[in-house]
């Protein structure tokens, strides 16, 4: 996985380095046959809405439906979440956080702290997600701080298209392509489904984790960034494989992955409130609460 940088797990894993994990997948068919249009025109990516956490990369995100007055999210990985990563199948919902985010301009400066009230919704069971509601709105960030949030965009990624990995952690941008789509993505105990492979240029390292997937055609996140095998093992933590619809496994080192997020904005209604049983909502939910 990409890690967060976490103490003694970190060092366990990575020997001196201090990197800690990630894992993550959506839930969409996988489309690698598709292909983006040349485009002539690019937005520009910079750190704006971006966040470094204590361990790991975020940003600040919108939901195409949220409103100025709604409590601003901060999206990352699941496998960030200070209390730890969850095991397979674990889902965390509605559990209350003070977690402080180092919120950056344009150019990677510190502009302030936000922080949390609670984590709305986290796993890394399919995908490899948290989604943290602030206590700040989006006017309120707007107005102190002068940054606008990033919008998740509704639309499947494609291959081909342009992206930048925007890490707040490390204040770095990574920019590549989207080579294709992992229909399965294995990782020690974690299973995810239609990850984003990214073309090598992007070579991600622990701290990334969490960081923003920016589509450079539209400006709009497309996943979030969770993992990369390092060493060419075959799904074992820090190495995951892929395993495609006939069980074919196939090992990638040095390749980077994401997590889709288009389907996420369907879980989330009136007031950025999380709702898993929303018509077209994918996300796994809390074992007690599936039907």
């Amino acid at each position: 996985m990409n890690r967060p940088l976490v103490g003694t797990l970190a060092t366990a894993v990575l020997g001196a380095a201090t990197l800690v994990g990630t894992v993550g997948t959506a839930h969409a068919a996988p489309q690698d046959g598709v292909q983006r249009p040349a485009q002539k025109k690019t937005k520009a990516v910079d750190f704006a809405g971006s966040v470094a956490l204590s361990n790991c990369s975020g940003s600040v995100v919108r939901m195409p439906g949220s409103k100025p007055e709604d409590p601003a999210l901060v999206m990352s990985n699941g496998h960030c979440l200070e209390g730890g990563m969850p095991g397979a199948g674990e889902v965390v919902v509605d559990k209350p956080s003070s977690r402080s985010f180092t919120l950056l301009d344009k150019s990677a400066g510190k502009l302030g702290t936000i922080k949390a009230t609670k984590v709305a919704y986290a796993t890394m069971t399919d995908t490899d997600v948290s989604f943290y509601e602030t206590g700040s709105t989006y006017a309120e960030i707007e107005k102190k701080y002068k940054i606008k949030p990033l919008e998740l965009a509704t639309e499947h990624p494609v291959k081909g298209a342009k992206i930048s990995i925007v890490s707040g952690y490390w204040k770095k941008i990574y920019s590549c392509g989207i080579d294709g789509f992992a229909s399965t993505l294995k990782e020690g105990e974690w299973t995810w489904k239609d990850s984003v492979r990214y073309t090598p240029e992007c070579q991600i390292i622990g701290g990334t984790s969490g960081s923003p997937v920016v589509d450079t055609a539209t400006g709009k996140v497309t996943a979030v960034n969770n993992t990369a095998n390092e060493s060419g093992e075959e799904c074992t933590l820090n190495n995951p494989c892929e395993v495609d619809e006939n069980g074919k496994t196939t090992v990638r080192k040095g390749i980077g992955y994401a997590q889709e997020t288009y389907q996420i904005p369907k879980c989330f209604g009136d007031g950025n409130k999380l709702d898993l049983n929303a018509e077209g909502c994918v996300l796994p939910k809390p074992q007690a609460t599936r039907r």
